[in-house]
């Protein structure tokens, strides 16, 4: 595509050389460089991309995007720019010929339940249509799945994955869109059909410093919408978006358990799963999944919303959600065929911790045993938030490490002990996460729940900076036949 025809509709402060030029790849990682590429400079948190201007080029990049005054040697177009990220966002969009206006794109934003929400909705519309996905667990399309960094990708990545979609004839994108995704421009110049929001709770206070800027970061999402936005009208900070979104274009559609024009009524809750009726405006439909926790009736009643504003009928509502079997590492119930029980989830903030350990409490009969860490290099506000919380719903509490990252585990569970009641619950400390589950599991007592929170679906785990393999099912399958073997 050429130079000129990528840029025409950017903003940009100067030009120098010749825009006439054909370009076949755009990355912004100069190891990635190839013949005709075009290098976008971002000077992100970590590392700056114009510090690898000269290896970019030395790897054969066409033209440059750079937000910073540079001095080269070559004779190639420099496209100056005041932020490179927006620029990405743009030139990505372009470069793929505005892929998005051809999909129907849902986004769904919030503290907790995006991802689960994702797959309820893709479990209703590929009833009768094709459905990509874009969030935590990667890129899905027709199944095939393509792992991501970020739960929401880079711009570039993001209009590349729109791309395939059409190719593949897929008509409907379902992604989740994280805060830092708007704030860091990933998701301009998408055209986003419908916005839903599941509820919104202290989390990346590191990066947005207080829960007022991440709302309005959530906020933004609902003025980028042309059809539906959708709000759960339980949360209180869902009701604060309804009152500032009530003079927007864009239809509004609120769902709860309290209020809203989608409504869950007549709730019976157990461990093997929840059967609940929903109210609409087309009618009521009864419902019966194999997905435990009040939770995932609040996301089911988001992706219902999302159905009813798309003309999706009851019928194929309720077919969608009850085949339903769990989305990995939510609430993920492990087949292991003992007394006891072990549940993996991805819960890592104060309010998922609640959510799940509520959950459980409802049903447990034997003890409660919680096995989690915080996440080095984030907000430090949560651990001894998360330590109250798991005390006050467990017997047992093994605190140890998640992604320590570049701190030490054992400062993490110090800040954790913080709020962690020791009148209340019991605990013990075992700072190498294997020993942790293998303590839980060997020490575990008839009609016991083991909960394993933090890691859900990931199969890593980053320790002083570097990664490792951690697969916990693969971990508990192994801890278990060892003890069998003993």
């Amino acid at each position: 595509m050429n130079l000129f025809e990528i840029i025409r509709n950017m903003d940009y402060t100067k030009i120098k050389g010749d825009t006439d030029v054909e370009i076949d790849r755009i990355v912004f990682d100069s190891r990635q460089v190839k013949e005709n590429t075009l290098f976008v400079a971002i000077s992100g948190f970590k590392v700056d991309g114009h510090d690898f201007i000269e290896e970019a080029v030395a790897n054969g990049a066409k033209a440059l995007v750079v937000e910073n005054s540079i001095e080269l040697d070559r004779d190639i177009p420099i496209i100056k720019v005041k932020n490179s990220r927006k620029a990405l966002a743009h030139i990505s969009d372009s470069f793929y010929n505005n892929p998005s206006r051809n999909l129907n794109v849902i986004g769904i934003t919030g503290t907790n339940g995006k991802t689960s929400t994702t797959y309820f909705i893709k479990s209703i519309l590929e009833e009768k249509d094709r459905v990509g996905i874009i969030g935590t667990l990667g890129s899905n399309i027709e199944n095939k799945t393509i792992k991501t960094n970020n739960t929401t990708p880079e711009s570039l990545h993001l209009q590349k994955f729109f791309n395939n979609m059409i190719k593949e004839k897929i008509s409907n994108c379902i992604m989740e869109v994280s805060s830092h995704s708007i704030e860091l421009n990933r998701v301009d110049l998408i055209n986003f059909n419908i916005g839903v929001f599941t509820n919104l709770s202290a989390e990346h206070l590191d990066f947005h410093e207080t829960i007022e800027n991440y709302m309005r970061a959530k906020l933004k999402l609902f003025y980028m919408t042309k059809d539906f936005n959708i709000i759960n009208s339980d949360d209180i900070y869902g009701k604060q978006m309804i009152k500032e979104l009530e003079n927007v274009d864009t239809k509004l559609i609120t769902y709860g358990l309290q209020s809203g024009d989608i409504r869950a009524e007549n709730l019976e809750l157990s461990v093997k799963g929840i059967k609940f009726d929903i109210q609409t405006p087309k009618g009521t439909i009864d419902i019966n999944m194999t997905t435990p926790g009040l939770f995932n009736i609040y996301n089911a009643l988001a992706a219902t919303s999302c159905a009813v504003a798309m003309g999706v009928s009851l019928e194929t509502i309720k077919k969608g959600l009850e085949k339903i079997k769990g989305v990995k590492g939510r609430f993920e119930v492990l087949p292991i065929n003992r007394e006891f029980d072990v549940i993996i989830d991805f819960a890592h903030s104060p309010d998922g911790f609640d959510n799940v350990l509520k959950t459980v409490k409802e049903f447990a009969q034997g003890r409660i045993v919680t096995v989690f860490g915080c996440g080095g290099d984030r907000d430090k506000t949560k651990r001894p938030k998360m330590g109250e919380i798991a005390s006050y719903y467990s017997d047992l509490c093994v605190l140890t490490s998640d992604n320590s990252r570049s701190e030490k585990t054992e400062d993490i569970i110090e800040e954790i002990l913080i709020g962690l009641d020791e009148k209340s619950c019991i605990y013990e400390i075992i700072p190498d996460r294997r020993k942790a589950i293998e303590y839980a599991i060997k020490n575990a007592k008839p009609k016991d729940i083991i909960l394993l929170l933090g890691k859900g679906h990931e199969t890593y785990q980053i320790i002083n900076g570097e990664t490792y393999e951690f697969n916990e099912f693969k971990i508990v399958t192994q801890i278990l036949n060892k003890l069998d073997k003993n």
